[in-house]
């Protein structure tokens, strides 16, 4: 596959509508109701879909409401992004429930993370369509300002730049390729599916909250063996928030364990990138070509 840009979703501009669901947890307006407002300061219009309030166990309501809710924003032309309300486990239950027939018609901006990377994989890989990995409408009040500007600016068709300090573990390198990735337990599990993702050319991005590192280790042991770490164009590593260990200890930190597993391998490799589980969450727009350049001193990252 090559470097070139995915297809990609118009820019929005004032008045224009955006749907919030929830495919995962469950979640009520009164979490969401303050993000409702900044998306209104921002010039736009807010429909809030049936799953947002919905409980059926830990979800956002059971699987064939949840489905039909996004495929109804799927669907609607009028409606250019979807930013889903939260993430938890779910999305995975309804992936081969949804048909993307209308959406590719007048494909619409998917804003979220964590959970939400089983459509980010799908949707860049099957559909040939960039996403945004940002922040979601829960994390609107926590998140930071230049995280949540950076969803601003991605959805308006702004350009972005990120400059940060580099990690002791980076290894110096520029490239420029189209990221793709997310939530790494969210791509191991999706491994052997028809949902998976392409490594050739393009520059992974992984983050995860509250894992233990022998598990880690297990799943760069997967990716590893399933083909998906080869042929990379730069590995970028966002927040492993909330780490954990067993007695004995494993011995390794986070960023030990992924490094074995690039050994000898002449890309570029990015630590401490501020996206993720974190509050500086900044939104990476999967499948657009960029620029990244990994310093002795800073990073920077141009889309």
């Amino acid at each position: 596959m090559s470097r070139v840009s995915l297809l990609q979703p118009p820019n929005l501009k004032k008045g224009d509508k955006v749907a919030i669901v929830a495919i995962a947890y469950a979640i009520d307006y009164s979490q969401i109701e303050a993000g409702v407002k900044i998306l209104e300061s921002w010039g736009l219009q807010v429909i809030v879909g049936k799953s947002i309030g919905e409980v059926d166990g830990i979800y956002a309501g059971n699987d064939e409401l949840r489905a039909k809710d996004l495929q109804n924003v799927l669907d609607d032309k009028d409606i250019r992004a979807i930013i889903f309300a939260r993430g938890g486990y779910g999305s995975i239950r309804i992936i081969d429930q949804l048909d993307f027939t209308k959406f590719m018609r007048a494909p619409k901006w998917i804003c979220g993370y964590s959970d939400i990377t089983v459509l980010h994989v799908h949707i860049n890989n099957v559909l040939a369509v960039q996403t945004l990995h940002s922040t979601m409408l829960s994390k609107f009040t926590t998140c930071s300002e230049i995280g949540l500007d950076s969803l601003r600016k991605a959805l308006f068709g702004e350009s972005i730049q990120y400059e940060f300090s580099s990690s002791k573990y980076n290894k110096i390198g520029k490239t420029e390729s189209i990221i793709q990735g997310g939530n790494l337990s969210l791509l191991y599990s999706l491994t052997g599916t028809s949902t998976t993702f392409s490594n050739s050319h393009r520059a992974l991005f992984i983050e995860d909250i509250e894992e233990y590192l022998y598990h880690l280790d297990r799943m760069m042991m997967n990716m590893k063996r399933a083909g998906k770490i080869k042929n990379l164009d730069a590995l970028l590593v966002g927040g492993f928030t909330d780490m954990k260990d067993n007695s004995p200890a494993y011995g390794k930190t986070y960023e030990e364990i992924i490094l074995d597993y690039f050994k000898g391998e002449d890309i570029p490799i990015c630590f401490d990138v501020p996206c993720g589980h974190i509050d500086d969450n900044r939104t990476i727009i999967f499948g657009k070509k960029c620029t990244i350049e990994v310093g002795v001193e800073n990073v920077t990252v141009t889309f």
